[in-house]
C-alpha cells in the first residue's frame, strides 16, 4: 500500500513538473516561433526570435549608445529616444516585426490601421507587460470594456469646460510664484541663466496639487516627489524581461517599490478620508478635481439605489488621483519645457506669440476668454506636440486572432504605434515633416493631417486621453505669462538631448538665458 501510494505521488509529480515544463518550452519557444512563422508568411519583415529575451538585449544596448550623445535640431527625436524601432523600421520597413522578450509587437504606421486600433476597442486592449506598471498608471486608463464606460461616466464632470474655467486663479497662482522666482533671478542686471526644466516641473506639479486637492496642495507635493521615484525605478523594471512571480520576490527594487507605494497611498487615503468626513458632514464638495470626483462618484451611487458597487470604492479614488498627479504633471512639464526649447531656436516665433499675447491681454491678468483666442500660441503648442510628443509609443494587444489591414495577427501580439515617427513622417506631413513650421496648423489639426489619423498626442478615439484639456489650458497659461515676462534664448551650455523617462524629457536640463522686459 505504502508502494502503491508512493508511485501514485511519484507520477503525480513528474506529471505536473511536464505540464509546467511544457508550458514554459510553449511560452519561450515554441509559441514565439508559431507567432513569427505566421507574420513572415504574410510578407512582413522582422528579426528572428531569440530565446526568452527576443531584442530586448539589442534594445537596450543601442538606446545606451544613443544616450551616450547628443542630437541636431534637425534628426529626428526618435533616433535617439527609440532607436531600435527607429533602425528596425529603416531596415525592414514601415509595418515590420520585432521581440519584446517572447512576444511578437508589430509596428503599426499606417493612418487607418492607427484608427482601427483606437476605434476598435473590443478588439485591441491596452497593454499590460507587467502588472508592476499598475502601480503608477491604474484606475481609468487600465480598465476595459463596461468598467471602464463606468469609471469615465464618474470622471467626465471633473474636465468639463466649465469646471476648468475654475481651475484657472490655481494655475495664475503657480505660473505667478515661478515667474517671481525668475523676477529675482533677474532683477540685478535684467537677465539670468538658469535650467528651466526643474522650474517647469515644479510649476506643474504645484498646479496639478492645487487643482486635484484645493487646500491640501501642499500634502499633495510629497505625493508628486514619490511618484517621480517610482516613475524612474518603473523604467528599468520594463526595461528587463517579465517573468511572472518575479514582482513577489523581496528584491532590493521590489521592496523599494513598495515602500513608495505604500507611502503615497497612506498620503492620498488622509487626503481623500478628510473630504469624505467634510461631505458626510454636510459641507459643500471644493471644486477641485477631487471634490468634483467624489461629488460625481455619490451621484452615481444614489442613482443606483444607495449601490455603492455601482461607484468607486476609496481604493479606486486613490487610483485616479495617482493617475490625475501622475500623467496631469508629467505632459505638461514635458510641452512646456520642449515649447520653451523652441522658441528660444526660433526667436521668430517666440516674437510672433508675444505680439499675440500682448495684443489680447497687454500686461493684465490672463482670462479663459482670452486664451481662448490665442491662435498663434495654440499653433506652437501643437507643433510640439507634433515634434515632441509627451508619450513617444502607444501599445496595444489582441486576446484572439484579429484582422488589421491586410494582417491577420495572432492572439497575443503586440501592436506598437511609434507616435513620434508617425507625426515625423514625411510622406505624411511633407518634405519639412523634421522642420518646426507651427503654420502648418493655421487651418486647425484637421486641415493639418487631412483628416487623416497622423496627429494623436493625447491618443485618439473613445479612449483620448480625459486631461487634454486640462493639460492644454496650463500649457497655455504658462506660455502666455512667460512670454509677458521675459525673452529667451538657448544657453551656450544648452546640449539638445531628448530622453524618456514614462514622458519625453530633456536628458541634461534646458538651460537658457532669460532676459527681463
Amino acid at each position: 500500500m505504502e508502494i502503491s501510494v508512493a508511485s501514485v505521488a511519484l507520477s503525480i509529480t513528474i506529471v505536473a513538473i511536464s505540464i509546467c515544463a511544457w508550458r514554459v518550452l510553449d511560452w519561450v519557444w515554441l509559441r514565439p516561433k508559431q507567432v513569427e512563422k505566421c507574420l513572415t508568411e504574410q510578407g512582413l519583415s522582422g528579426s528572428p526570435y531569440r530565446l526568452l529575451y527576443g531584442d530586448l538585449k539589442d534594445n537596450a544596448k543601442m538606446m545606451e549608445e544613443a544616450l551616450s550623445r547628443p542630437i541636431n535640431f534637425s534628426d529626428d527625436v526618435s533616433q535617439r529616444t527609440m532607436p531600435f524601432i527607429h533602425q528596425a523600421i529603416k531596415r525592414d520597413g514601415k509595418n515590420s516585426f520585432s521581440w519584446l522578450g517572447p512576444r511578437a509587437r508589430v509596428i503599426i504606421t499606417e493612418p487607418e490601421n492607427i484608427k482601427d486600433i483606437f476605434t476598435k476597442l473590443s478588439d485591441f486592449h491596452k497593454l499590460i507587460v507587467n502588472p508592476q506598471e499598475k502601480l503608477l498608471a491604474a484606475g481609468l486608463i487600465s480598465l476595459e470594456g463596461e468598467k471602464w464606460e463606468k469609471r469615465r461616466k464618474i470622471i467626465n464632470p471633473a474636465f468639463h469646460q466649465e469646471k476648468l474655467k475654475h481651475m484657472l486663479p490655481a494655475f495664475y497662482q503657480s505660473c505667478g510664484e515661478m515667474i517671481s522666482k525668475w523676477e529675482m533671478l533677474a532683477s540685478e542686471s535684467g537677465c539670468c541663466e538658469l535650467d528651466v526644466w526643474p522650474y517647469l516641473m515644479n510649476l506643474t506639479s504645484d498646479a496639478i496639487s492645487r487643482t486635484a486637492f484645493g487646500s491640501s496642495y501642499e500634502e499633495g507635493r510629497r505625493v508628486f516627489q514619490l511618484l517621480r521615484e517610482l516613475a524612474q525605478l518603473l523604467t528599468k523594471v520594463l526595461g528587463s524581461v517579465y517573468v511572472p512571480g518575479w514582482r513577489f520576490l523581496p528584491t532590493k527594487t521590489n521592496k523599494k517599490l513598495k515602500e513608495i507605494d505604500e507611502e503615497i497611498r497612506a498620503s492620498l487615503t488622509g487626503i481623500i478620508n478628510k473630504r469624505v468626513k467634510a461631505m458626510t458632514a454636510g459641507e459643500a464638495a471644493n471644486d477641485d478635481l477631487l471634490g468634483i470626483l467624489l461629488e460625481s462618484n455619490y451621484k452615481e451611487i444614489h442613482e443606483n439605489g444607495n449601490n455603492k458597487s455601482a461607484g468607486m470604492s476609496i481604493k479606486d479614488v486613490i487610483k485616479e488621483c495617482k493617475l490625475f498627479y501622475f500623467a496631469g504633471q508629467e505632459t505638461t512639464s514635458s510641452l512646456l519645457v520642449w515649447t520653451m526649447v523652441l522658441l528660444s531656436k526660433h526667436p521668430h516665433w517666440q516674437l510672433r506669440a508675444r505680439e499675440e499675447v500682448l495684443q489680447v491681454f497687454g500686461n493684465k491678468k490672463l482670462d479663459y476668454n482670452g486664451l481662448n483666442h490665442l491662435k498663434t500660441v495654440t499653433m506652437i503648442l501643437y507643433e510640439v506636440l507634433r515634434l515632441y510628443s509627451p508619450v513617444g509609443m502607444l501599445a496595444r494587444t489582441t486576446d484572439k486572432e484579429t484582422n488589421i489591414g491586410k494582417l491577420t495577427l495572432p492572439a497575443g501580439v503586440v501592436l506598437i504605434v511609434p507616435v513620434i515617427l508617425v507625426h515625423n513622417d514625411p510622406g505624411l506631413w511633407g518634405d519639412d515633416a523634421l522642420e518646426f513650421n507651427p503654420e502648418r496648423f493655421a487651418e486647425g489639426v484637421s486641415k493639418a493631417t487631412k483628416s487623416q489619423v497622423s496627429f494623436f498626442p493625447f491618443g485618439w478615439g473613445p479612449r483620448i486621453c480625459i486631461g487634454q484639456n486640462f493639460a492644454l489650458l496650463e500649457a497655455k497659461m504658462a506660455v502666455a505669462m512667460i512670454l509677458q515676462n521675459f525673452s529667451f534664448e538657448l544657453s551656450p551650455s544648452y546640449v539638445h538631448s531628448p530622453h524618456t523617462v514614462i514622458t519625453l524629457q530633456p536628458q541634461h536640463g534646458a538651460q537658457l538665458i532669460l532676459h527681463k522686459l
